[in-house]
């Protein structure tokens, strides 16, 4: 089975809570994502993948597929980015396995996850074991159809994270706006 507009909203009324949206993400919003990798960024996680596109777009930009890692549960969307991109590594287990799975550093973790439909305990599992894999500058790149950030505050603030967001993607259904997420940088003690 395709997995097109017409599969993706099966997707959708067969697991709402996990894949979240109507439709899948629009390349304006996977460009958006793709454009706050850091410069030299070449070894990147995705969570929650879906159809591609953020894959797609970061190949776009010059992330190796070799040097993807995907974490998708769906099998359908699982199957299919087995398919389009076989140099990927992609793991069929929750976002929240990376930790234990994959081996620092990360340059980035881009995510497609449904944050906003979690609780704050899922969000800080997520978030911490990405954080954990991620190097001192690596960032969490995750977007967002509400008005303000996809992570609850205590979440923020127990993991001591700042962030940027970008102006609204309009060629997307719905709009979506796009935060980077980032930890404080360690200043090493004068000697």
């Amino acid at each position: 089975m395709p997995t097109g507009q017409t599969a993706f909203f099966h997707q959708f009324l067969r697991r709402p809570r996990q894949v979240a949206a109507l439709a899948p993400s629009s390349p304006s919003l996977g460009e958006m994502m793709a454009r706050q990798l850091p410069a030299q960024a070449s070894r990147v996680a995705e969570l929650g993948p879906g159809t591609g596109v953020f894959t797609r777009c970061m190949i776009d930009c010059g992330i190796a597929e070799r040097d993807l890692v995907l974490f998708e549960i769906n099998p359908l969307f699982a199957g299919d980015l087995a398919a389009r991109f076989p140099q990927a590594r992609l793991h069929r287990l929750p976002a929240q396995e990376l930790a234990r799975v994959e081996a620092a550093p990360f340059d980035a973790v881009l995510s497609g996850l449904p944050l906003l439909s979690m609780s704050a305990d899922e969000q800080a599992a997520i978030l911490g074991s990405a954080f954990s894999r991620l190097g001192p500058d690596g960032v969490f790149i995750q977007f967002t159809y509400g008005p303000k950030s996809p992570l609850r505050s205590r979440v923020t603030k127990g993991l001591g994270l700042s962030f940027t967001r970008t102006r609204r993607v309009w060629a997307n259904l719905p709009p979506a706006t796009v935060y980077v997420f980032r930890r404080p940088r360690v200043r090493a003690a004068a000697q």
